[in-house]
């Protein structure tokens, strides 16, 4: 059966959970951060996780299990899955794990326009952003290596992933520096405007 829910990170994440063990929006939010999770998907947002839950359940891949009274917090809902939703977990799992996405993250769109600036303008902010990178993956490794003893390595193989990507960019952007620095890769407008003549 194929849903007509469209599928999303945060949806899939919330599903997964949920075959975990019923649970409200705040224990969902609570186990994000347990299992480390929120590097993975955008929870940063309380009303981004409350939408996700409105539309799993208006698509009948999760249901109201019971509703939980306490004097210590408010009335909370507690969410189950339902077989369509098991069944559109596992379409999208494998669907994501298969077929790359087209994905426009922000630095990709920032590079390709970054000529609006003077290669001198320009290093000094890589600089900065190789520093954020780096110790993005620092701070992931530590994670990684302080991860219980013994746990299966496909607990942690997103952080594997990430470890990945992190150091290929920390190499190209050093690699980036080192061109501007030595003049292998510059521009001025001047130069822009001959190539946009040339092509005219």
């Amino acid at each position: 059966m194929t849903t007509t829910v469209k599928s999303s990170p945060l949806g899939l994440t919330v599903l997964v959970l949920l075959h975990h063990r019923p649970l409200h929006p705040y224990g969902i939010q609570q186990l994000l951060k347990q299992w480390g999770k929120e590097h993975v998907v955008n929870v940063g947002q309380r009303t981004g996780l409350y939408r996700t839950i409105e539309r799993l359940q208006a698509g009948g891949l999760i249901a109201v299990r019971q509703t939980e009274r306490d004097q210590q917090y408010p009335e909370r809902t507690v969410y189950e899955v339902t077989d369509e939703g098991r069944a559109a977990t596992r379409e999208w799992l494998e669907q994501m794990l298969a077929v790359p996405k087209a994905e426009f993250p922000v630095f990709p769109v920032a590079l390709s326009n970054m000529l609006m600036l003077t290669p001198d303008e320009v290093a000094p902010l890589l600089e900065r952003r190789l520093r954020h990178i780096t110790a993005q993956r620092a701070e992931t490794e530590r994670q990684t290596a302080a991860a219980p003893a013994g746990l299966p390595r496909i607990t942690l193989i997103e952080n594997e992933y990430l470890i990945t990507l992190l150091r290929a960019e920390e190499r190209w952007l050093r690699g980036v520096l080192d061109d501007l620095r030595d003049g292998r890769l510059t521009w001025t407008p001047e130069m822009l405007a001959a190539f946009q003549e040339a092509g005219e």
